[in-house]
């Protein structure tokens, strides 16, 4: 199994639950996509990230066919548009 993390620092903190929707609709429509979890951080911390994106897939080859699935590629721009910063783990369970 691998796990594939992303946190966001987010322009307006509000376009989270646009973003977390649109992230939890990719549930049964991407082969090799067991689960996601997208936690909204709710702390005042200025060194906190917003959003986290917790993803588990059967496998490497799973985890790309995710990246270039063209439900995935639909969400990707509003991300971009919202964000400001990025941070990205992959890691094998």
């Amino acid at each position: 199994m691998v796990k594939h993390i992303v946190m966001w620092k987010l322009k307006n903190k509000a376009d989270s639950e646009i973003i977390r929707d649109k992230l939890h609709d990719l549930m049964g429509k991407i082969p090799g996509l067991l689960n996601i979890e997208v936690g909204i951080d709710f702390s005042d911390n200025d060194a906190a990230f917003h959003m986290v994106l917790v993803a588990e897939l059967e496998n490497k080859e799973a985890l790309e066919a995710y990246r270039i699935h063209p439900d995935h590629q639909a969400v990707i721009p509003l991300v971009q548009t919202a964000s400001i910063d990025r941070a990205v783990v992959d890691y094998e369970i």
